[in-house]
């Protein structure tokens, strides 16, 4: 009786102890844990459930993009010509059917000047003749502009024009296809998607590959998938651009009760709620409170509203419940957006379990008494 009264004096300090403890032992929080304070009028952070009701406001508030790109360019479609630049390089035969050339000797009916340099003012020089604009004109053009000057000084003149396109008339394939380098446009109608090609293609080993282009001093980005769906973005390159493509940087983490705890990379432009569930395994059925699965969010200032057409804290938890149909209905129509948190908290059963196995290792309960006790 003594032995049975002592245990029950044991069990009801056990008791208390834990009562006055929030540690109690665990592999997750739960999600009241993770929630206490919120309701504080200067808690740090807000809690939005979201549902069939506060769903359509939460999607209209914005999902953080790279601060570095500057959306995509449209394709404006160019003429299916070359157009000479500085930098280029011109070969010229000048056919001379007259008696007397200045240029030829004597039973030479073609003169041969080869590797002429258009420079950076968009000229080229040639002998008899000087100074010749070139630059922005068609190689047709080029030629019919140099003829006219011949023929002043020789009448009978007919010249033949070879261009080679400079780096100004170029763009650079940087990395992520079979083969990088640098590729002459072949005209002004030259597209991203035609360069790729050239290329050998966007490499296999990239998820979700991004497309980035580099002009003027400014970057572009799009996907892949994205760019191959829409003619209308298949953009037109001008000499001296930079494309390069690289993998999704964008990723969420995945903690708590979850099938796997990992930073998870984005496989496609957008994935919701239902997706990231599926990518971290689902929750564990042993642990996971599908109730309490919360996605955290860190919001830029600048995104802060008053009005409700954005969120009123930087911190933001977003609660979602996968036991009801409105629920997964919802979590199917929420965006995960990059660096989120999705958190699934631990049931309170399994909380509970735990606080059980304290109080039997105080009171000295085998495990197998206990395991029968909990059947």
């Amino acid at each position: 009786m003594q032995i049975f009264n002592g245990r029950l004096f044991l069990l009801a300090v056990a008791l208390s102890v834990l009562s006055a403890c929030s540690d109690v032992p665990g592999g997750a929080p739960s999600a009241g844990q993770i929630l206490d304070g919120a309701e504080d009028a200067d808690a740090a952070f807000a809690v939005i459930p979201i549902n069939k009701d506060t769903l359509p406001k939460v999607k209209s508030w914005p999902l953080k993009e790279k601060s570095n790109l500057h959306g995509w360019l449209s394709r404006k479609k160019g003429p299916s010509s070359q157009v000479v630049e500085p930098g280029d390089l011109m070969d010229l035969a000048i056919w001379d059917s007259g008696d007397t050339s200045l240029l030829s000797q004597a039973g030479q009916k073609v003169v041969s000047i080869t590797a002429i340099r258009v420079t950076p003012e968009g000229n080229i020089f040639l002998p008899y003749v000087d100074e010749v604009r070139v630059a922005k004109k068609t190689p047709d053009e080029a030629r019919d502009t140099i003829q006219e000057q011949f023929s002043k000084i020789i009448p009978s003149a007919q010249v033949q024009l070879t261009h080679t396109p400079g780096r100004e008339s170029s763009v650079d394939l940087v990395s992520g296809v079979t083969k990088p380098g640098n590729y002459p446009l072949p005209d002004r109608d030259f597209t991203v998607l035609s360069l790729l090609a050239l290329g050998g293609g966007i490499s296999d080993n990239l998820q979700n590959p991004q497309v980035r282009l580099m002009r003027g001093g400014n970057l572009y980005g799009i996907s892949a998938s994205r760019l191959k769906e829409n003619p209308s973005l298949d953009t037109t390159l001008r000499g001296g651009d930079k494309v390069f493509v690289e993998k999704d940087s964008r990723y969420f983490l995945s903690l708590g009760a979850a099938g796997t705890e990992a930073q998870v990379p984005f496989p496609s432009d957008r994935i919701n709620a239902l997706d990231a569930a599926s990518l971290i395994g689902g929750v564990q059925e042993s642990r996971a409170n599908p109730k309490g699965v919360l996605v955290l969010r860190n919001y830029a200032t600048t995104d802060l509203r008053s009005d409700g057409s954005g969120p009123h804290k930087q911190r933001m938890i977003f609660a979602l419940d996968l036991t009801t149909a409105d629920g997964l209905f919802s979590a199917g129509e929420f965006d995960i957006a990059d660096r989120d948190l999705v958190l699934v908290t631990e049931s309170s059963i399994t909380q509970a379990d735990a606080v059980l196995g304290v109080v039997y290792n105080v009171l000295g309960i085998p495990i197998r008494t206990r395991n029968a006790l909990n059947n």
